[in-house]
């Protein structure tokens, strides 16, 4: 049997403390498997020191940061919202995932739910799904009427130029996979007994209403991809591209002070 003889370059990566417990994590020792993987730790790495500094500038200056994550499920917005802020002051962000909303909820002005949980000064906020699942999952699902659909698109632009006229940063983010992908990771999370929990009704409906969702994903990108806030559509179906992809966007978007 012959080794492998690999580069230098991959060698050093190798041999350091995330090199080491990269490999320890495989069964059978995948050389390009560790490299890759070493290769985003140490970018992730980068990328959440720098979002260390973004997080300074916002407290410092007192600014507002909105963060929308969307996409289909089991795209990966909750893990890329958990790398994104799992080196910050957990004192000054805030992660919203609202559940169903309540009787009283849905006697309310739609948005109304969503103002409460926005970010006071200094505060950023991420949104793992947001106002626009009533802009796809709603109307997919018959969660909501024609009439409701319509009120909240004939509203949700003039919602969002109040928002950043309010002197508020407003990100929005879509995660985009395939149907295949989306299968793969539904699979996935069946056989693990540490995440089946996250399987829902709604999931499970998912792929035999991939086309409604497109549809309704369709017309979504074209009334609300507006100058003042346009979308960011990431491929997402490779998680630790589309994480990077997504944390390299916000630190785009924001102006915070780059050393």
């Amino acid at each position: 049997m012959t080794s492998k003889k690999l580069p230098i370059e991959t060698l050093e990566l190798l041999n350091s403390k995330i090199g080491l417990r990269t490999l320890m994590a495989y069964k059978n020792v995948d050389y390009d498997k560790a490299r890759e993987r070493i290769l985003y730790e140490k970018k992730l790495r980068t990328l959440q020191t720098e979002l260390i500094k973004l997080q300074h500038w916002v407290i410092e200056q007192e600014k507002k940061v909105v963060i929308l994550f969307e996409g289909r499920d089991a795209a990966g917005k909750g893990g890329a919202i958990r790398r994104i802020t799992q080196r910050m002051n957990p004192r000054h962000i805030k992660i919203v995932a609202l559940n169903v909303p309540t009787y009283d909820e849905k006697k309310q002005w739609f948005f109304q739910r969503y103002i409460n949980q926005l970010p006071k000064p200094g505060e950023m906020v991420f949104f793992d799904r947001s106002w626009y699942n009533r802009a796809v999952v709603e109307p997919v699902n018959g969660f909501c009427t024609l009439i409701e659909y319509d009120r909240f698109m004939g509203q949700v632009n003039a919602f969002e130029k109040m928002l950043l006229e309010s002197e508020a940063y407003l990100i929005k983010i879509y995660f985009s996979i395939s149907k295949e992908e989306q299968q793969y990771r539904f699979e996935e999370i069946k056989k693990n007994p540490l995440k089946k929990w996250k399987i829902t009704r709604v999931d499970l409906n998912a792929q035999a209403l991939w086309d409604d969702y497109t549809r309704y994903k369709e017309l979504m990108f074209d009334k609300t991809n507006t100058s003042q806030a346009p979308w960011q559509i990431i491929d997402a179906n490779h998680k630790t591209v589309a994480r990077i992809e997504a944390i390299e966007y916000i630190l785009e978007q924001i102006p915070y002070q780059k050393k």
